[in-house]
């Protein structure tokens, strides 16, 4: 008895482990990141998710939880994106999927089971900031990740 479920516990992980390495837990690619009349996408509605557009959205329900701050324009606009796509780029499971004079998308894929985050940076020119929103595609709750990411990232960005 014990041997079985030992057996179909190491099947499981085995299943488990492959259908992370065929994309299973990285959900689809979003249709609608980038920017659209000045604004990021909204916060996502679950607990996964921060923007530093949060604010413009009053009535999202995790627009409390989501708020951060956006991001210091050092040397001009796209000059900091590109400080950030390098930075991105030095970190683990990071891949750089768009990268244009005033946006950066960049995917954080987690290591085991294979997850994406999607990250957006945009030059905002009216405001004079780096406007930021990232979120898990499948996961209801990250734990903090994505809030610990842009804070490590805008710590790299702050030490030059």
């Amino acid at each position: 008895m014990f041997q079985t479920a030992l057996l179909v516990l190491l099947l499981l992980a085995v299943l488990v482990a492959l259908g992370a390495q065929f994309g299973l837990f990285a959900g689809p690619m979003p249709r609608d990141l980038g920017t659209r009349d000045g604004r990021l996408k909204p916060p996502a509605m679950t607990p996964s998710s921060v923007s530093s557009q949060a604010r413009l959205y009053p009535d999202h329900p995790q627009r409390a939880y989501a708020q951060i701050e956006p991001l210091p324009v050092t040397g001009g606009g796209p000059q900091t994106l590109e400080r950030l796509r390098r930075i991105a780029e030095g970190l683990p499971g990071a891949k750089v999927a768009r990268s244009d004079p005033g946006y950066l998308h960049v995917l954080f894929v987690s290591g085991w089971l294979r997850r994406v985050d999607d990250c957006e940076f945009w030059f905002d020119p009216r405001a004079g900031v780096i406007q930021v929103r990232s979120a898990s595609r499948l996961r209801r709750r990250d734990f903090g990740a994505n809030r610990a990411r842009v804070e490590q990232i805008r710590a790299l960005l702050a030490a030059g």
